[in-house]
């Protein structure tokens, strides 16, 4: 069984007991977030897409850690010109696992 669920701009597929790293989600460490965006579930043969999103079906996870994503570099520069621009960035990212998809 496995659910596609959409939050922070982004489509992830989950399934329980899974892991997800997600856009950062308020909460600690332990504490449960209720996904209610879903936009399919499949349960063996049984596939259900919703319009944009399913009534009544909710994907519940608990906060395994809040981190940090790795590093990117950006750099700008005109040639000829002498600009130059560096500098970067880390996306704040949520750790969690899919502990309940309820139909």
């Amino acid at each position: 069984m496995y659910a596609v669920i959409k939050t922070g701009g982004k489509q992830y597929k989950v399934s329980e007991g899974g892991e997800i790293a997600i856009e950062k989600v308020s909460g600690g460490k332990g504490e449960t977030v209720i996904f209610d965006e879903v936009l399919m579930v499949s349960r063996g043969e049984d596939i259900k897409v919703g319009t944009p999103f399913l009534e009544g079906v909710r994907v519940s996870g608990e906060i395994i850690d809040q981190t940090k994503a790795k590093k990117i570099n950006v750099f700008k520069m005109k040639r000829r010109k002498g600009f130059k621009k560096k500098t970067g960035h880390r996306q704040k990212l949520t750790r969690m696992k899919i502990k309940e998809i309820s139909i």
